[in-house]
């Protein structure tokens, strides 16, 4: 039986080879539209969020801010300055949090023979380059216990300063002067991609012990804390724990949110994940238009073909065929005409997705991505797509009336 349906759309599309061209033409497009379009939105989305991950996952960054509520006597407008102090205190009386570093910072002249700059200098605890993100590159190491301990002269790099103080000369071993107080470099930053950064990106920074940075400039205040939680979803409970704690300690009001500036990027990571959903969803809606369209051209095609084998519907139902036989017919020919669409429309967009992912600018656009899920949502929307589209033309074909059609075109 299907080998004769198969002859039978064979037959079809040799008497009508311009049409069922065009036909498929119009699925093939449908196709490469919901594809490559679902594609790059993927590639992007993704993108974004690694871009975004660049200063750390699921981390907040605090600093002291100004209340704006009297609370205990005490009057609205005063300046909350952190200390080391509070670091310990919300360690060891949040369990949320499993990363927790101060961070102390000023922009300072760093020299290097004739090269100088001006850059960010960060004092920090070794567990900041597991909050941030910031790795050292092969053949150089990070901040560890025992430079906080001897307040060690160490320093470590970010990538783009380390290329303008010493060039394509390695760094590690040899010495840069901050402030004038010489430092050893111990390990230049793995280059990352980061497109949210606060004072300076982290390729344009220097990182030293926190003890060390406090003995050299004297600092009394943090510049801020930066903490992560043990999941994402506990996030907010820490952030609520941590301003009750401050506020015990500070004598602020717990729900007077100014007395903090808290920056928490899972909120950030949550919104672009749901942001790029509903990009991913409108671009799919634009590409399924295209298709629909095609869908509608199958069916009108259907339709003529119906029409042409009115005489020949009349006499199979005459010599015993049944309706259900002669709407598998037309349904398996409209899903045949669909299929050799979207094989098409498959093999094209495999090749322009491929031939995207050498497109430069993919730090800022992304890869496009033939991800399950993106073709998981393509082969059912041409199913969808060609049950519809055959259904109705179908159907007609199924009901018509044996006599009548035996009369068509007598």
């Amino acid at each position: 039986m299907l080998d004769g349906l198969i002859r039978q759309f064979i037959d079809d599309l040799k008497r009508q080879r311009l049409r069922t061209m065009l036909t498929v033409l119009g699925i093939t497009l449908g196709t490469v539209a919901v594809v490559v379009l679902l594609a790059f939105g993927t590639g992007m989305g993704r993108q974004m969020r690694k871009n975004a991950a660049g200063i750390g996952e699921a981390i907040v960054i605090v600093s002291g801010g100004t209340t704006t509520k009297s609370f205990a006597g005490f009057p609205d407008g005063r300046r909350i300055q952190l200390d080391e102090d509070d670091a310990a205190l919300l360690k060891r009386e949040i369990p949320e949090i499993l990363y927790l570093s101060g961070e102390y910072g000023r922009w300072t002249p760093v020299r290097r023979g004739t090269a100088a700059a001006n850059p960010w200098v960060t004092g920090v605890w070794p567990e900041y380059g597991e909050i941030r993100n910031v790795f050292p590159d092969a053949g150089g190491r990070w901040i560890h216990e025992q430079d906080m301990a001897g307040r060690r002269r160490v320093a470590v790099l970010g990538d783009s300063l380390k290329k303008l103080l010493f060039g394509a000369e390695d760094a590690v071993g040899q010495y840069v002067h901050i402030n004038g107080t010489p430092f050893l470099v111990v390990g230049v930053m793995r280059p990352k991609t980061q497109n949210a950064s606060y004072r300076a990106r982290d390729r344009d920074r220097v990182f030293i012990p926190a003890t060390t940075f406090r003995s050299v400039f004297g600092d009394r205040y943090l510049s801020r804390l930066i903490l992560k939680a043990k999941d994402p979803d506990l996030t907010r409970d820490a952030v609520a724990r941590m301003y009750k704690l401050l506020g015990r300690r500070y004598r602020f009001d717990p729900t007077d949110r100014d007395a903090l500036s808290v920056w928490d990027t899972t909120e950030f990571q949550r919104i672009l994940k749901y942001m790029f959903l509903g990009f991913n969803i409108f671009l799919g809606v634009v590409g399924s238009f295209t298709l629909i369209v095609g869908g509608i051209g199958v069916a009108n095609i259907m339709y003529v073909v119906v029409r042409e084998r009115t005489p020949e519907i009349g006499l199979k139902r005459s010599l015993g065929a049944t309706r259900r036989l002669i709407l598998t017919q037309v349904m398996v020919e409209t899903l045949l005409i669909v299929a050799v669409g979207a094989v098409l429309g498959l093999l094209i967009s495999f090749g322009l997705v491929e031939a995207g992912s050498m497109l430069p600018a993919q730090d800022e656009i992304g890869r496009p991505e033939l991800s399950p899920a993106v073709l998981a949502a393509t082969i059912a929307l041409l199913a969808l797509v060609g049950l519809l589209a055959g259904w109705f033309p179908a159907r007609r074909a199924a009901s018509l009336d044996p006599v009548e059609c035996l009369r068509f075109n007598s």
